[in-house]
């Protein structure tokens, strides 16, 4: 079983920055794909970011160019930088984990969710 665990989410002013991280723990074999997603009240539940474990990423229209994700292999571990953040920015944000073995899909895995505010 993977466990994971966000860093604590924040109130920023718009305009500002913060860095979430979200550590896996746990019995892991191989950690492939990680992500952020991203939920506001009244809304479904978004996907971020993504990047597979040789660094290969993808974002939502709505982050490119102010968002970066990143991981530390070695530590289990991935980012997401956040800058120019706006009002509509703020949600929970959710760690997600993709735990394979020889090419299958051992699991999927949330983190517990952490919340992103960001005033105007």
């Amino acid at each position: 079983q993977v466990q994971l665990v966000e860093s604590a989410g924040g109130l920023v002013q718009a305009g500002g920055s913060l860095r979430l991280s979200c550590v896996a723990s746990g019995s892991i074999f191989t950690l492939n794909t990680m992500a952020w997603y991203r939920q506001s009240p009244g809304k479904q539940r978004e996907l971020v970011a993504g990047i597979t474990r040789g660094g290969g990423t993808n974002y939502a229209d709505s982050v490119k160019g102010r968002f970066t994700i990143s991981r530390d292999n070695p530590k289990n571990t991935v980012f997401l930088q956040m800058n120019s953040l706006k009002p509509e920015d703020t949600a929970v944000y959710y760690c997600n984990a993709h735990e394979t073995l020889g090419g299958q899909t051992l699991g999927i895995y949330w983190g517990q969710g952490t919340q992103v505010t960001v005033s105007s």
